[in-house]
This record gives structure tokens, C-alpha cells and sequence, in this order.
């Protein structure tokens, strides 16, 4: 009902500028009608350009296809070539910073020579709206810069959140090179893993604020309130060291003895990145894993001497008597 009431909202405020000021109405190439509500006087929007802007779609009939209201977030695109009609790219370099614009598209524009694929509910003959405002033109090099900045103080957050974790739950950690730390919680007795070998681990994920996201034990996922229909609870099954799972979990398991049990702190680098992974892990977020290696399966290894042995050469003066021969 909230995101209704703002998406509503927003379209209010777009008639009021409407009827406040002014429009000019201007055609975009491809037939794109465009009229500009505050239009501006400003440098308009180039080639390249990286703009932010808010936007509504929705179809002829009022039903709301899009809302960056609703999205949460506005939209963030580099102008390019239009490739089609309704990417809007030759319709932004109409407009200014702080301009707001209904663009109508016709629907049999963007489906010009592909008409299977229109919905049935974009009429032939009906016009695609998108009800734009633009809130900041940036250069390419403007949003690197302010995309590296960005990137860097999340990366500093994500080291204080997990250095807070560790001493909150008053965690005595080993740490590796790559920033993984660790702590033995139960020694295992039997030997270490080696890439390839295929384990068995127990494990339950948990955010740094202490939400459990996954986990392979019943008892743990049921606690925790998960949803995870048709799941079979049981150690799950891969090689270890090939990259089938989470950096930070391949360096983890080659360090822990079969039959151990540990305590993981990962940072994003090791995980899931800049990108998260869905709605439940943020991007730049760090992990933590109770984990237990319940058993190794392993495979023959060949002894890292016989694999760089070099080649036996016949001795020389078998080889020249060899050539004498021939």
C-alpha cells in the first residue's frame, strides 16, 4: 500500500509541473513523442553521458509496468545509440539536468518486425508512457570516480563490521593472506583434504547480524525460521579446491582436518562481491560459517615429484653411436 501511495504520489507531482509551467513538445527519432514539463536551459544530455533519473512506465490503460519509486532506487544508464525505440537514447539528449518529460511510444514501433513477441495486453495502435525526471548528468569519468569512491567506503564498513563481529562474539581467529579468518572450534583427527578430494560438510550461514540465510542442518534452518521446501537436510557434496563453491570455503576446507568443525569469517572478496546474491546477502558483504567437514572422499594424487620429473635422456655416447649408424 506504501509503494502504491508514492508511485501515486510521484504522478500527482508530475501533473502538478505540468499544469505549473509551460511544455514544449518535441519528436525523438524512431517517432517518440516527447513533452517537457520545467524545461531548462542547461546543457543537454550527450553521448556517453551517464545520467540518474527517475521513471514510471505504464500503458495506455494507467497499469503500472515500472516505478523506480517502487524500485526503490532511481535508474542509472550511460547514454549510448539507440538500438531501439523504446530504450529512450534518442530522447535523453532532448532534455537538461532537472527537466521532466511524458514520453509516448508507440507499441508498434517497438515491436516493428518482431509482432509475435507483443503482450497482448500492449495494444496494437497504443503507446507505451514513461513519465521521466532526470536528477544528475555525469561525465564517464565522473561516474568512475564516484563509483570507485562509493566502492571504497563500502569496502571500509565491511572491515569495521566484521572486526565488530569478531570482537563482540569474542572469536580468537587465525587470519590468511587473502583475509579469511578462522577458528578451530573441534580438531579433527584424521588427515586434510587435498584439491579434488570430494567432502561431506555440515554448514549454516549467518549474516553479521547474526540472520541465519541457509544452513544444511534441520534443526538449525527450522530454528531459524527458514522457508526451504523439499529440501533433503544433509551435508552436502562437492570437490574441493575446483571452484564449486565460495573462495573463502576452498581455503577454509584445505586447512581443516576430517572430522573438524570451525567457525568461518569471510569477507565479500571471498564470497559473494560487489554483487551479493539475491535479496538476502548485500553486496560487499562478509559471511559467517559454522561449518563441518563430516567426511573426505579421496582421489588418487599423483606425488608432486613424478609430476615434474623430467624426461630420461639416453646417455651421449649411446646417441652418437646411434647417429654413426644410421
Amino acid at each position: 500500500m506504501k509503494n502504491t501511495f508514492l508511485t501515486i504520489l510521484s504522478l500527482c507531482l508530475f501533473t502538478l509541473a505540468a499544469s505549473a509551467q509551460g511544455t514544449v513538445q518535441r519528436t525523438a527519432k524512431g517517432g517518440a513523442q516527447c513533452q517537457i514539463f520545467t524545461p531548462n536551459t542547461g546543457e543537454k544530455i550527450k553521448q556517453n553521458d551517464v545520467i540518474t533519473f527517475q521513471a514510471i512506465q505504464k500503458t495506455d490503460k494507467d497499469s503500472i509496468l515500472f516505478s523506480s519509486f517502487l524500485q526503490g532506487q532511481p535508474v542509472k544508464v550511460q547514454v549510448h545509440p539507440s538500438t531501439s525505440v523504446g530504450d529512450l537514447m534518442d530522447v535523453f539528449p532532448l532534455l537538461a539536468l532537472n527537466d521532466s518529460a511524458v514520453v509516448k511510444v508507440p507499441v508498434d514501433s517497438i515491436f516493428k518486425g518482431h509482432e509475435e513477441s507483443r503482450p497482448p495486453f500492449l495494444v496494437k495502435g497504443s503507446n507505451l508512457t514513461f513519465i521521466i525526471k532526470i536528477l544528475k548528468i555525469q561525465s564517464l569519468n565522473e561516474a568512475i570516480a564516484e563509483r570507485n569512491a562509493g566502492l571504497e567506503k563500502l569496502k571500509a564498513a565491511e572491515k569495521a563490521g566484521g572486526d565488530a563481529y569478531i570482537k563482540e562474539h569474542k572469536l580468537v581467529t587465525k587470519a590468511t593472506a587473502s583475509g579469511l579468518r578462522y577458528v578451530i572450534t573441534k580438531m579433527g583427527i584424521k588427515p586434510k583434504p587435498l584439491a579434488g578430494d570430494s567432502v561431506l560438510v555440515n554448514y549454516t550461514g549467518y549474516t553479521l547480524d547474526g540472520k541465519v540465510f541457509d544452513s544444511s542442518v534441520e534443526a538449525k534452518a527450522k530454528a531459524a525460521g527458514l522457508q526451504q521446501p523439499g529440501r533433503n537436510y544433509e551435508p552436502i557434496k562437492f570437490s574441493v579446491g575446483q571452484k564449486q563453491v565460495i573462495e573463502g570455503w576452498d581455503e577454509a576446507l584445505l586447512l581443516m582436518n576430517e572430522g573438524s568443525k570451525a567457525t568461518l569469517v569471510i569477507p565479500s572478496q571471498l564470497a559473494y562481491g560487489e554483487r551479493g546474491s539475491g535479496e538476502t546477502i548485500p553486496p560487499f558483504s562478509t559471511l559467517v560459517f559454522d561449518v563441518e567437514l563430516v567426511k573426505v572422499n579421496r582421489i588418487k594424487h599423483i606425488p608432486a615429484k613424478a609430476a615434474t620429473k623430467a624426461p630420461v635422456k639416453a646417455p651421449l655416447k649411446k646417441r652418437v653411436a646411434a647417429k654413426k649408424k644410421i
